[in-house]
């Protein structure tokens, strides 16, 4: 009896969580943990809050050096995605630490980070862990002179209008941004090593890192378009980071001030913070740019049945079906750069799969003269898409003995070398016998 009350005590206080966590067939139906450095940010950055609210989010707002927060549960994530608004933070509460945040990035969950100037060592060492390295210098920020936002008060020129985006409709949306983001806060380089960070907001060639409140006294480290603002990785796992150098970014007072770029007459009602941060929040969260694939079929032509060898020189046929998240469904993916291999150490045969704009993709091509353990291989990587990698095995047999040709129009050199010598020999015998 005492078992039975554990087992269901466990599922009540389980079943709630798992009710609600990632799926790979409702990629949105999630729970968010917000750790925040002051509770007051939940309402100086409500409107942020309040658009993933609407998209069906559920958020667990806690303070960062909460003793009580944990992200795991007898062992089972409690939350699918992470955001971390606790810039100055040195040490979280509970159980969370540098070690647990890359590990629930490693079991394929999401995260965002928002730094400041007063980021600590944690707070860039997360950030160095994901390839991004924010400028070394405590008291530097982004400045500006050519591309600042235009204000009543000269100012330092640290609040940026950028409008250099990532030139990409599945991470930004296909709506165009017609206002520049206003960004006040650090920057960061991405790693050049690695190839799965990418720059979504970068500052301009004329901005450089400093300390706004001294003189240069030497060259600044950080400078012009390398300076990336705002940074996404999409790992090995698919799980997906944000990164981005201003927390005042996500902030009401940034998303509904009016701007104008310095250089430009033209005046923007209201800044492209909230439309930016809205689409880019729909990738990090998988609503967009999130691919599955089903139904991956292979035979010979002419049959239905998947057969469990293949006989060199068969004719087959190979297909499978992606689909893509659309927020509340899935919808058929149309490209024209998906390619099957079939392989064996290395691809003897590569071809791009045709399509018929439903999400389904087929191709026929003959099993080549080799034979072996072959496999049907997918290997798709697309630019803010979710990576695909399909695998099924399939060994190839030769010929058996009797299924060859009765004869083989390439051995007819050697019959006729055969007959012939029969022959020769026939008439030299009979020459050799009856001749004088």
């Amino acid at each position: 009896m005492l078992k039975l009350l554990s087992v269901l005590t466990f599922l009540t206080l389980t079943l709630p969580f798992l009710a609600h966590s990632f799926s790979p067939d409702h990629p949105t139906d999630r729970r968010i943990l917000v750790l925040l450095d002051d509770l007051a940010l939940k309402s100086s950055h409500s409107l942020f809050f309040k658009s993933l609210q609407s998209r069906g989010f559920e958020l667990d707002f806690k303070l960062a050096d909460d003793a009580k927060i944990s992200l795991q549960r007898y062992g089972l994530y409690s939350y699918d995605a992470l955001i971390l608004f606790s810039p100055s933070v040195d040490r979280f509460g509970g159980s969370i630490d540098l070690a647990a945040i890359l590990d629930f990035v490693d079991s394929g969950h999401d995260l965002i980070i928002a730094a400041d100037t007063n980021a600590s060592d944690l707070i860039r060492q997360i950030a160095v862990e994901c390839g991004v390295d924010f400028d070394e210098d405590p008291a530097a920020v982004v400045i500006d002179h050519t591309s600042y936002a235009v204000s009543d008060t000269e100012g330092d020129h640290t609040v940026i209008a950028s409008d250099d985006f990532i030139k990409s409709d599945v991470i930004l949306g296909s709506k165009k941004i017609e206002a520049p983001v206003l960004f006040q806060g650090i920057g960061h380089t991405v790693n050049s090593e690695n190839s799965l960070v990418l720059k979504v907001l970068s500052a301009s060639p004329s901005a450089y890192s400093a300390n706004p409140k001294s003189k240069l006294s030497n060259p600044p480290s950080l400078t012009g378009s390398a300076i990336s603002l705002v940074s996404v990785v999409q790992a090995r796992n698919n799980a997906r980071v944000l990164i981005s150098g201003s927390l005042s970014l996500f902030s009401d007072r940034l998303f509904r001030s009016k701007v104008q770029k310095a250089g430009s007459p033209k005046k923007h009602e209201k800044s492209a913070n909230e439309q930016f941060l809205t689409e880019l929040s729909k990738w990090v969260f998988h609503e967009r740019g999130h691919l599955k694939a089903v139904n991956v079929r292979h035979h010979k032509v002419g049959e239905a049945d998947e057969p469990a060898i293949y006989r060199i020189n068969d004719d087959l046929e190979y297909s499978v079906e992606i689909y893509e998240w659309h927020g509340k469904s899935w919808e058929p993916y149309v490209a024209d750069d998906v390619q099957v291999q079939f392989y064996m150490m290395s691809p003897y045969v590569l071809k791009t799969l045709s399509t018929d704009q439903k999400g389904s993709y087929f191709t026929a091509f003959k099993v080549p003269d080799v034979y072996g353990v072959f496999q049907f291989k997918v290997e798709y990587q697309r630019l803010g898409y979710t990576s695909l990698s399909l695998s099924k095995q399939i060994p190839v047999r030769p010929f058996r003995h009797n299924e060859y040709e009765r004869f083989i129009p390439a051995a007819y050199p050697y019959y006729g070398a055969a007959f012939s010598m029969m022959a020769g020999f026939f008439i030299f015998t009979a020459v050799h016998l009856y001749s004088k």
